[in-house]
């Protein structure tokens, strides 16, 4: 058996409503063998069967083709009724009825959307049968259109999900290439910002100071990418984003700080921040800052330009609550929806700075803490980006993955 029909038997065996054609067929005629099969011009196999007569003819089963009738059929595109083959003047004596020992016998053409040819949907018995002039044959000639559309549809189905699964399977590689060039991309990124660093501390001269100080912004700007790429890699690549918790008192002054770098570097925006007592507790400090840091940026991108940002941190009701508000035009319904997927844009689609990766990020942090990324916008009270974190989710020596 050919591959090719070994896909096909397998496509009739996922069309659901063949067993009940098959059913109908039998219980219309009162014939008691029905089976659909696959003729080509050389192999007849059977598709699909029904068997109450003990035929023995299971789905698999081949058919020597001349000595059936269907590759006349193939030849013709015609129905073959028979009622009675003894006394049939042109079957009376023909090799088919009398190997198969049957009297009754009908055949119709199944083709393809295209007009080939796929075999046919038969039905027999040793009895004899009213069948011509009946209902019988039109019915079963609506059933062939039926499975003909079936066969295309779900044909292009099986089409369209192996298409889909290489296309997953090259998204994989691509983003395993994506980590491990991020990676190895780590370390001469190190050494340029560090050298960076340090001519911008030694020279004198102010212009070659400015060369050394761009350089080293550019620097970080590449290594923030690169953790950005590296970040998104292992949340799709299913290790999700790993944090290690630890006792946090000094948070408060972490997130100070990341707020005071984002002012110096944007010293025309006005970033506002109200802290409260976040006492002692239990997160990863640097992925808490990196969460911050993206929500931050995000408001500088996309917030009203001559409105403040706001940053408020605080412990309320045992859950630690950072948020991030601007002003600015709403962020639509559609692209709300959206918002968390990687490379998401949350206003239009304007060239941005960034990769887009900067929301997916902040979530997944959120999540491998064990709490949640919330969001409302509206024209008239703004954005709010809020991180929640119930204060008992996140033991103090867990090391966790998001979910991607």
């Amino acid at each position: 058996m050919s591959t090719a029909v070994t896909s096909e038997i397998a496509t009739i065996g996922r069309i659901n409503a063949v067993p009940a054609i098959l059913q109908v067929i039998c219980e219309t005629t009162g014939m008691r063998f029905a089976a659909v099969a696959r003729v080509t011009d050389s192999s007849w196999t059977a598709c699909a069967v029904l068997d109450s007569l003990g035929f023995g003819l299971e789905v698999g089963g081949e058919l020597d083709l001349i000595t059936t009738l269907c590759h006349e059929i193939r030849a013709s595109h015609q129905t073959i009724v028979i009622d009675k083959a003894s006394e049939d003047e042109r079957y009376c004596n023909h090799h088919t009825p009398r190997i198969y020992k049957f009297e009754s016998y009908i055949s119709v053409p199944v083709f393809r959307t295209d007009g080939s040819f796929f075999g046919t949907i038969c039905a027999l018995d040793p009895l004899p049968a009213e069948l011509k002039g009946s209902a019988i044959q039109p019915m079963m000639e609506s059933f062939a259109r039926v499975l003909s559309i079936q066969i295309e549809s779900e044909e292009n189905a099986q089409q369209t999900e192996q298409a889909l699964e290489e296309e997953r399977a090259i998204a994989d590689l691509r983003e395993q290439f994506i980590a491990v060039l991020g990676h190895d991309l780590r370390n001469p990124l190190f050494a340029i910002t560090a050298g960076a660093e340090l001519l911008s501390q030694r020279l004198r001269d102010e212009k070659s100071r400015a060369i050394a100080q761009h350089i080293l912004t550019c620097g970080r700007r590449a290594n923030q990418l690169v953790r950005d790429v590296l970040d998104f890699a292992r949340g799709r690549l299913g290790n999700g984003i790993m944090i290690n918790v630890q006792p946090c008192p000094d948070l408060a002054e972490a997130l100070s700080h990341v707020a005071s770098e984002l002012q110096r570097v944007h010293p025309q925006r006005l970033i506002r921040l109200n802290i409260g007592d976040l006492g002692s507790m239990h997160c990863d400090r640097e992925r808490v800052t990196q969460l911050l840091s993206n929500l931050i940026a995000n408001a500088l991108t996309h917030g009203a330009a001559d409105s403040p940002v706001d940053v408020m941190a605080d412990i309320r009701d045992q859950v630690f609550v950072l948020g991030v508000h601007n002003l600015g035009e709403p962020i639509a319904p559609p692209v709300m929806a959206q918002l968390f997927q990687p490379f998401s844009r949350p206003r239009d689609d304007a060239p941005q700075p960034g990769l887009g990766l900067g929301l997916y990020i902040a979530n997944q942090i959120a999540l491998a803490h064990g709490g949640r990324m919330e969001v409302v916008s509206s024209a008239e009270a703004g954005t709010l980006f809020t991180f929640r974190l119930p204060l008992d989710r996140v033991a103090p020596q867990a090391t966790a993955p998001a979910s991607p």
